[in-house]
């Protein structure tokens, strides 16, 4: 994809992903990635199906090697006042807010576009996999969420968010009924996600 939009002389190619779309806790982040075509970065790929260490370990050449790479994120608060699919657009628009230099075509994960953004772009159904920029994006946000649930988890250990990171498993769930939500729980999820477990990371 990459390849074909510079041959029609776009020059900066933003891929744009997020993470934490299914978590009970924490925020949705997303990154977006200009990549240089003169820095090839090898193994990037769908975060999801990568071990932790390749992830931290080519999440550093992609900070390294690329023309741009930016993160933002939506809070728990602000997902729960305008819902979590607005909220992801809206980490993905401030990555956008952030680039220097600034995207000159978007390459979107998902089937969801930035409809407010004045740039060409396109939507990539399982992006990850199939765009180099995208791929490299969803590395950098899944490596920044996974560091800070690791972070929070030292405050409510309890929830075992170095493992789980959020998501609902068996023991985020059964730490639920006994110590209640967090000031980082998504009030919202309560009964969306009742009952819909995850295997601990």
């Amino acid at each position: 994809m990459e390849k074909r939009l510079l041959s029609e002389g776009f020059q900066n190619i933003m891929g744009l992903d997020e993470v934490g779309r299914g978590c009970l806790a924490g925020p949705v982040v997303a990154a977006g990635v200009i990549l240089d075509p003169d820095h090839f970065v090898p193994d990037i790929a769908d975060s999801k199906k990568m071990r932790a260490d390749d992830r931290e370990a080519i999440a550093g050449q992609i900070r390294n090697h690329a023309k741009c790479w930016t993160v933002a994120w939506c809070d728990n608060t602000a997902i729960d006042a305008i819902n979590i699919l607005q909220a992801s657009l809206k980490a993905m628009t401030r990555c956008v807010a952030k680039a220097l230099p600034q995207p000159d075509f978007l390459l979107i994960d998902g089937n969801r576009g930035l409809d407010s953004l004045l740039i060409r772009s396109q939507t990539v159904v399982k992006g990850d996999d199939r765009s180099a920029s995208i791929g490299a994006a969803s590395i950098l946000a899944k490596v920044y969420r996974d560091n800070l649930m690791a972070d929070l988890h030292r405050k409510y250990p309890e929830f075992g968010w170095d493992k789980n990171v959020g998501y609902p498993t068996v023991r985020h769930y059964e730490a639920l009924k006994r110590h209640g939500y967090t000031p980082l729980h998504r009030t919202t999820f309560r009964l969306r996600t009742d009952r819909i477990y995850r295997k601990e990371q």
